[in-house]
């Protein structure tokens, strides 16, 4: 837990002091499709996954669809910003563990219904937390953490998204 204080509190200061390298790119995700529907994504660091999709629109149905990765990614990212609040905090968590669900219409994935979006409808987090410290101290961790989490910020709002193409 001292690992983690100490390099949040090095990064936040160094950060005051120049504020100018807060902002930056976030590293590069590339997917390359195969025949049968599954992605292939590296990232620059060799970081890579493969997603699948399900039989019933012609995947294999054997891998973590991207829609699975991406409430993975909010689940992951939620306990994990838990995880540095707690330790900001100096509070030892025992169990953390998030749950994140959502509801869809495949009618929208599927382009049956131009009024019915691909993506979710909603998406719900649900978090159990232990740790050395009262029910309602462990509970503004897990909020904070939810507040302060990347990737459910980005489900949260309106992120502006721009789709280049080019072909042949």
């Amino acid at each position: 837990m001292g690992d983690i204080k100490g390099s949040i509190e090095g990064a936040v200061a160094h950060l005051t002091e120049h504020l100018d390298e807060a902002g930056y790119t976030d590293s590069l995700a590339t997917a390359t499709l195969r025949d049968d529907l599954r992605a292939e994504v590296r990232g620059p660091n060799g970081e890579s996954t493969v997603t699948d999709m399900a039989s019933a629109v012609g995947g294999l149905g054997e891998l973590p669809s991207p829609g699975w990765l991406l409430r993975a990614a909010v689940a992951s990212c939620v306990a994990t910003v838990i995880g540095m609040e707690a330790a900001r905090d100096g509070v030892s968590l025992g169990r953390v563990e998030v749950e994140v669900d959502s509801e869809s219409d495949d009618r929208g994935i599927l382009g049956m219904d131009p009024g019915v979006p691909a993506g979710p409808a909603s998406m719900s987090v649900r978090v159990r937390i232990e740790g050395d410290a009262d029910d309602a101290k462990l509970r503004a961790i897990a909020k904070r953490g939810a507040a302060r989490c990347p990737v459910c910020d980005a489900v949260k709002r309106a992120v502006p998204v721009s789709v280049e193409v080019s072909a042949g």
